[in-house]
């Protein structure tokens, strides 16, 4: 058994960000391939000031610590594009944002499970889980750096179409701001 066979027996679940993750969640965004795209500050302060009003329930979005099993190995990022009138403009500059509408963004926190179809599983669990969880959305958006070949390339495997390109603001600005932005609609 390959060790991705072994690895697509094990169910992907999520449950809810907590301060008690964040010493994890800083690991994460420290490690080199997730910081080449999230860019993100890991000081104690700029986390608790980025994902703490998330777990105090003080943001609209939700964050999800992704489990592999049991296993926390990254992040999923879910909000309703409206509940974020700076992020429906950017949207919308490009897209129709349809009512409900959900934007994804995710991480694979662990560099030992990279390569192995976890991305597009995460996806496509999320797309899942968005759907029950979410009745009111019609549809996913997920917009991805054009420059992040393996990340956008994930979403289309998890069957997300690509729809159009459009400048976003980069998350690390070393990166030009033309991103791919993908959609799933809500099934039948």
């Amino acid at each position: 058994m390959t060790t991705e066979d072994h690895l697509s027996g094990q169910p992907l679940t999520f449950r809810p960000l907590t301060r008690d993750d964040f010493p994890l969640l800083t690991a994460w965004l420290r490690e080199p391939q997730v910081a080449r795209w999230w860019n993100h500050e890991t000081s104690p302060e700029a986390i608790e000031r980025d994902f703490g009003p998330g777990t105090r329930g003080e943001e609209p979005g939700e964050d999800l610590v992704v489990l592999l099993s049991d296993r926390p190995i990254g992040l999923l990022q879910r909000s309703v594009i409206r509940d974020y009138p700076d992020e429906f403009a950017l949207f919308a500059a490009h897209v129709d944002v349809p009512p409900g509408a959900v934007e994804l963004d995710y991480l694979i926190g662990e560099s030992d499970l990279r390569g192995r179809g976890l991305g597009t599983r995460l996806i496509r669990a999320a797309v899942e889980d968005t759907w029950r969880t979410h009745p009111e959305a019609q549809a996913v958006l997920i917009p991805v750096s054009a420059a992040n070949t393996a990340s956008w390339r994930a979403v289309e495997k998890a069957g997300l179409r690509h729809i159009a390109d459009g400048d976003m603001p980069p998350d690390n600005p070393i990166d030009d701001p033309l991103h791919r932005i993908h959609r799933i609609d809500r099934p039948d």
